[in-house]
């Protein structure tokens, strides 16, 4: 087949959607790792900290982190009895709009859930189960449901937490539950495209979903209140799970899929495992690499960058950084430096941005040679009772949401230039008869997004590139 028809059918029916550099469109980035692609940040701070450029947006009490696209961030909170989802413009974090989306409260007082952002669409899911779609530009409603009413979902004790994923047409979320413990809900008009029941899943607890192309089979991740799952995204047949880090208070952390693997932390206790996903006839099998209670991690999250994973031991206050694939633990904080309590992770630019529960903002260098290394600090102005929300960066700045407010830092250093694009290179399908010159730009939701030198851009599954592609993303 002539390449260029190749090219044109391709693109016809990938998503032409795509995130912009310095968006951070959903919970933990654009691929719901917490790693930021972005270079020429500073790589440490003045005593006092970065340069803070504005405080603004009067969002209520909650504990949810930001989503930003297209100029606009979007966030929620408590405000007036009612749970909020709140849009302000990213230049001064003035508010644009709001909509009301459930009722305020909790086991914890505020929301949890960090909005998804997909084009002209924004979605967002209250502590009681009310999930919502909007008009991403201004706040007109278009559809919602309950979790719990509309499908006999239970959250557990500390109510709905997860941010929603979206992938293509479909809307992934967790009633938890018998009846429908996954759910796939079309983004559109809320019509349910399959809901299934997980054998053991039990309640929905506060982890979110991911994507991944492991065993050339895409399929949706996530931890319950029964241990780690995966499921055909195709249709939510179940396919494993890995029942290690079940029957526990709280399963919070997202996990982490590359190539065939899935790690997968709790905190309370539990500990953290590396799983490798294969083929058994039709079934998909995870089998245990290791099981560390070393890698243990409540609610801060895990990030991984290269051949090592970064987080918080349980919610202590102690980062810890560990080989993915031994478990074996390079490095731990014990004490020394300021911050204390649980700390959430995100990664940039060689420095992990660790915020601290007691308001203590601080950078850490991210080599695992050397031992731990606390670079800057500083004390987070007027920050909630409990630090949580977890830090963003988008655009060469830091975002953290505090009580009632956003604090917006400059993290940009003028003395580095940017890094380079990656190099143009001809990338091909497994096949071999796609072919195609164009620059890496990332992926989202399992798609490897590429940009020709027309400036157009493609998205290809994961999956379907070649052997040699992959390994070369591997490399990155």
């Amino acid at each position: 087949m002539n390449k260029s028809i190749v090219l044109l059918a391709l693109a016809s029916v990938f998503s032409t959607h795509v995130v912009c550099g310095a968006d951070w469109p959903q919970w933990r980035g654009p691929d719901r790792s917490g790693v930021s692609a972005e270079s020429g940040l500073l790589q440490s701070w003045p005593t006092t900290g970065p340069k803070l450029l504005w405080e603004g947006g009067a969002i209520g009490e909650g504990f949810s982190s930001l989503a930003i696209s297209a100029g606009r961030i979007y966030t929620m909170g408590d405000k007036n009895g009612q749970s909020h989802l709140f849009c302000l413009k990213q230049q001064d974090g003035s508010v644009l709009w709001s909509l009301k989306v459930g009722k305020s409260g909790g086991n914890y007082t505020g929301t949890r859930c960090t909005p998804t952002v997909d084009g002209n669409l924004v979605f967002a899911l209250g502590q009681f189960g009310d999930l919502v779609c909007a008009e991403s530009s201004s706040g007109r409603e278009r559809w919602r449901k309950n979790l719990a009413k509309d499908f006999g979902g239970s959250s557990g004790g500390w109510n709905y937490s997860e941010s929603v994923l979206v992938d293509g047409d479909n809307l992934i979320c967790s009633p938890g539950g018998r009846k429908a413990t996954a759910l796939a809900l079309n983004k559109n008009t809320g019509a349910v495209i399959w809901a299934t029941s997980l054998p053991g899943g039990g309640e929905s607890h506060y982890s979110s979903w991911v994507v991944s192309n492991a065993v050339g089979l895409k399929q949706y991740v996530r931890l319950f209140s029964g241990g780690t799952f995966g499921v055909a995204a195709s249709n939510g047949q179940f396919l494993w799970r890995y029942d290690k880090l079940g029957k526990n208070t709280a399963n919070i952390p997202t996990p982490i899929p590359f190539g065939d693997y899935v790690f997968t932390a709790a905190g309370y206790g539990k500990g953290g495992a590396l799983l490798k996903l294969s083929r058994r006839g039709a079934s998909v099998v995870a089998e245990e690499v290791y099981y560390s209670r070393e890698l243990k991690n409540k609610h801060g999250g895990i990030v991984k960058v290269g051949d090592y994973v970064y987080g918080d031991f349980d919610d202590r206050g102690s980062p810890w950084c560990a080989n993915v694939m031994t478990g074996k633990v390079q490095w731990r904080r014990d004490g020394g430096v300021q911050g204390g309590g649980s700390a959430c992770v995100t990664y940039a630019d060689g420095r992990l941005y660790y915020r601290y529960q007691d308001g203590v903002m601080a950078l850490v260098d991210a080599s695992p040679q050397g031992g731990f290394r606390q670079i800057s600090s500083f004390k987070i102005p007027d920050g909630m009772k409990k630090s949580w929300a977890h830090p963003v960066i988008s655009g060469g700045l830091l975002y953290l949401r505090g009580m009632n407010k956003i604090l917006c830092y400059d993290v940009r250093d003028p003395s580095r230039a940017p890094a380079a694009d990656p190099v143009r290179r001809l990338w091909k399908d497994s096949t071999g008869r796609f072919q195609v010159e164009a620059i890496f730009k990332g992926i989202r939701s399992g798609n490897v997004i590429l940009q020709k030198s027309d400036g157009s851009i493609i998205q290809v599954p994961l999956n379907r590139l070649s052997a040699a592609d992959q390994a070369y993303l591997r490399g990155l």
